[in-house]
């Protein structure tokens, strides 16, 4: 009774969504990550991670039985193809050379049998980058936030408090002015470095715990 992964392509009309978390309720399966984007004007897609699936091929029978539903297959779960994300934001050279370190330290891990992605977004001003930091908050599986860029702190800083409350991610930080680099737990002047480590610290093939380092500023 694992972890199972099913997508479902189904017309896009009102209740269905309704439809088939109802038949995952009557089996007492629980529901552990969603999402659901609109193929075209008439066709939606449902992707669904589920725990305590007893019988997948019955569950796949009844949700197929559905009206609406078109098909119904079971996949790998994210976790099993993207694995941990490392997220990293800032300004655009800054965030560059971050990922470069990152994805080049993720491919020896891999290759090794981890699975790690990277996401970038480049961006500029207070408000935008605080509304990244908050919604690092609402991503599955995120391993480590990495703040690369020039000046960071007010409303940024605060994000960051806020994510902490509830989420246990990395927050590795360029050697920069502002609060936030009071708020990380690594402090990177080197920003390829910056990448190199944000891997290392959430890659279970690297014998590296930030805890355990004698100083948080590098």
């Amino acid at each position: 009774m694992g972890q199972v992964a099913i997508n479902i392509k189904a017309v896009n009309q009102p209740g269905v969504l309704r439809d088939i978390t109802e038949l995952t309720a009557q089996c007492e399966i629980n529901i552990t990550y969603t999402h659901m984007f609109i193929e075209d004007k008439y066709h939606a897609s449902l992707y669904m991670e589920l725990e305590a699936v007893k019988n997948v091929e019955k569950l796949m029978k009844n949700i197929s039985r559905v009206e609406a539903v078109r098909s119904i297959e079971e996949c790998p779960t994210l976790q099993d193809v993207f694995g941990k994300r490392i997220i990293i934001t800032g300004g655009g050279a800054q965030v560059a050379m971050v990922a470069q370190g990152a994805i080049t330290e993720a491919d020896r891990h891999n290759i090794r049998g981890e699975h790690i992605s990277v996401d970038t977004i480049p961006l500029v001003g207070e408000e935008d980058l605080k509304e990244a930091v908050s919604a690092v908050g609402r991503l599955p599986r995120v391993g480590a936030l990495v703040l690369a860029g020039s000046l960071m702190g007010g409303e940024i800083t605060e994000a960051i408090k806020e994510i902490r409350k509830d989420h246990e991610v990395i927050i590795i930080s360029l050697n920069m002015p502002g609060s936030v680099t009071k708020e990380a737990d690594l402090v990177v002047t080197d920003p390829i470095q910056a990448g190199v480590m944000a891997v290392m610290a959430v890659a279970d093939t690297a014998i590296f715990d930030i805890k355990k380092l004698g100083k948080r500023i590098f």
